[in-house]
């Protein structure tokens, strides 16, 4: 079970989906799939945490069991996170555990906001290739030693429903295979985390200008965004090669090869237990 999750949209589960409901994007690649990998040999970043890995093949002995997949995600939202003051977002769990595309859409209504109430996927063998193909990976820096991106918080309605349909975008942008609207509604994305919790790209325990590197990129490419609060990796859209950046490889579901032979998307309903 060789994937990480690379999560695009990003919510404070919990908290900003109280405001209004939202999604966020999940890909699952093997952590091993390009020579990134070895810088998280020796830090963790946010938003792409290979270290993970360990928790599902030790808590279902290196296989998934055949039951909903939502179920399996609550299994090890609990298995990681109990006794934690500060829980990590189920989207990490889903990201593990879902292959391929996956947009999950959280609701205050449902599950507290805690879980996904839907999730939307894609297995495309053409749209994957393609969405290697435009994506690229800096590696920037590790989060620092006691940093939180929540000491200052702006939960405005207003921002907090663009987040949430900033998700909505880049799903149908990758779908659609449309390298400018992928790219803005990365750049949109990053809108929203500095208005709404502006430690996330800021901060004193940050020693990296991350909104200086973050402009230079978006000014270059089609779009850019760090993969999680405080930095760690920088995604960046582009249909050439950005230097000193990686590429992906993505983990589609199994049955789907990749021969060009589209599959469409899979929607299902999160259920509780």
């Amino acid at each position: 079970m060789e994937g990480s999750p690379i999560e695009w949209r990003w919510l404070v589960v919990g908290s900003i989906s109280l405001s209004c409901p939202g999604s966020t994007l999940t890909l699952r690649v093997p952590w091993w799939s390009s020579d990134w990998s070895r810088h998280s040999a020796s830090w963790t970043a946010p938003g792409w945490r290979p270290a993970r890995e360990e928790l599902p093949e030790n808590f279902w002995n290196g296989a998934l069991p055949e039951k909903n997949p939502m179920i399996l995600v609550r299994e090890l939202y609990e298995a990681e996170n109990t006794g934690k003051a500060n829980p990590s977002g189920s989207q990490d769990m889903a990201g593990l555990i879902l292959p391929g595309i996956n947009r999950l859409d959280y609701d205050y209504q449902f599950a507290g906001g805690l879980f996904p109430a839907h999730v939307e996927s894609c297995n495309d063998p053409d749209v994957g290739r393609w969405l290697e193909d435009v994506i690229h990976l800096l590696p920037i820096a590790p989060r620092p030693d006691g940093y939180s991106p929540l000491d200052v918080q702006h939960l405005n309605a207003a921002w907090v429903r663009r987040l949430g349909q900033s998700g909505k975008a880049c799903f149908a942008a990758t779908l659609a295979k449309d390298i400018a609207k992928l790219g803005a509604s990365l750049n949109e994305c990053m809108s929203c985390w500095e208005a709404l919790l502006p430690n996330t790209v800021a901060h004193p325990l940050i020693t990296v200008d991350l909104l200086g590197l973050l402009a230079y990129y978006q000014e270059r490419y089609a779009g850019a965004m760090y993969s999680g609060c405080g930095g760690g990796y920088l995604y960046v859209v582009s249909e050439k090669q950005v230097p000193g950046a990686s590429k992906v490889k993505l983990r589609l579901a199994a049955n789907h090869e990749r021969k060009g032979n589209g599959v469409g998307t899979t929607h299902w309903s999160a259920t509780t237990r």
